[in-house]
């Protein structure tokens, strides 16, 4: 059985970083593309980056130059660092694990942004 735990969520002050991490496990991790999406109030899940399993990412306009997605393998782990943050960043957090065979969301971990 596939699981996705994330952590590092919290309340922030704008300009403010976080770093979230996402362990998983029952997952070959080493093949799967990982990503981070976020879901803000009253709006649908969105994109914010992805990780293949050769390294390459990929990031929503939003967040580029300011988010960045890493792997390490031998924690089967994600992490997304978070800086500059925003208010409009404000969401909950989900990773979310690809592979041929399945595909499987964490539970996701709050981002507060606020003053």
């Amino acid at each position: 059985q596939v699981q996705l735990v994330e952590s590092g969520g919290g309340l922030v002050q704008p300009g403010g970083s976080l770093r979230l991490s996402c362990a998983a496990s029952g997952i070959i991790f080493t093949i799967a593309t990982m990503g981070w999406f976020r879901q803000a109030p009253g709006k649908q899940r969105e994109l914010v980056a992805t990780i293949t399993s050769g390294g390459s990412t990929n990031y929503a306009d939003s967040v580029k130059g300011r988010f960045t997605i890493s792997r390490d393998n031998a924690k089967n782990t994600v992490y997304l660092q978070i800086d500059s943050l925003k208010p409009e960043d404000t969401a909950r957090y989900y990773c979310n694990a690809k592979t041929f065979a399945i595909a499987a969301w964490g539970q996701g971990t709050q981002v507060t942004v606020s003053s």
